[in-house]
C-alpha cells in the first residue's frame, strides 16, 4: 500500500491548474505567446527552447512537436531545443553550467528568433543568462515559470507564471498543458 493518498495528489494537481486558470491574464499571455512565435516564424525566425531536468524534456517536447507535428499534418516549423550533450559538457566544463544555454543563443540566436525558457523556480541562473543574451541580440523571450515567477519574471518579454510553491512536478504538469495549447495555437495561426 502507498504511504500517500493518490486522490490527494490528483486534487492538488487540479487545484494548481485551477489557480493558474483563475489568474486575470492567463488567456491573454498564452495567446500573446502564440502570436510572438507565429510572427517569428513568418518573418524567417526560429524558436529556441531550454530548461533544466524535467523542464529540458518539456523544451525538447515543444521543439519536436513544432518540427514534427502535433494534431495536424502541416509543414515543419523551425524549432530546436538546447539539449546537445557535447555542447553542454563543453560549455559546462569551460565556462560553467550557468552558461550552457546562453552560449548556444550567442551562436545560434538572431533578431527574429524567440527563446522559450522554462524554469519552475523562476530563478534558474542559466535561463537568466539567456535573457541577457536575448536583450543583447534583440530576440524575444517567453518564459514558463513557477512559484511567483522569481527573478526571471522581470527579465523576459513575456512571463507565463504558474503560481505554486510546492514541488516542481505540479508546475511542470501545467507547463505541459501550456505547451500543448501553444502548439495547437501555432498550428492554427500558421495555417491561415
Amino acid at each position: 500500500m502507498l504511504s500517500f493518498n493518490v486522490l490527494d495528489d490528483l486534487k492538488e494537481a487540479r487545484d494548481v491548474l485551477s489557480n493558474f486558470i483563475e489568474q486575470a491574464d492567463t488567456k491573454e499571455v498564452i495567446e500573446k505567446s502564440v502570436q510572438m512565435v507565429v510572427s517569428s516564424i513568418k518573418n524567417g525566425g526560429k524558436i529556441i527552447s531550454a530548461g533544466n531536468g524535467g523542464s529540458m524534456c518539456d523544451a525538447m517536447h515543444f521543439a519536436e512537436e513544432l518540427t514534427g507535428r502535433y494534431r495536424n499534418n502541416r509543414p515543419s516549423y523551425p524549432a530546436i531545443a538546447i539539449s546537445d550533450v557535447s555542447h553542454m559538457s563543453c560549455v559546462g566544463n569551460d565556462y560553467g553550467y550557468d552558461y550552457v544555454f546562453s552560449r548556444f543563443l550567442e551562436g545560434m540566436g538572431f533578431k527574429n528568433d524567440v527563446f522559450l525558457g522554462i524554469s519552475t523556480s523562476g530563478n534558474s541562473k542559466n535561463i537568466i543568462e539567456c535573457c541577457r543574451v536575448c536583450k543583447e541580440k534583440g530576440m524575444k523571450s517567453v518564459l514558463l515559470l513557477g512559484k511567483d515567477g522569481g527573478r526571471l519574471k522581470d527579465l523576459c518579454d513575456l512571463p507565463i507564471i504558474v503560481p505554486h510553491n510546492g514541488y516542481a512536478d505540479r508546475v511542470q504538469e501545467v507547463h505541459t498543458m501550456i505547451i500543448h495549447i501553444m502548439i495547437r495555437g501555432i498550428e492554427e495561426l500558421m495555417s491561415r
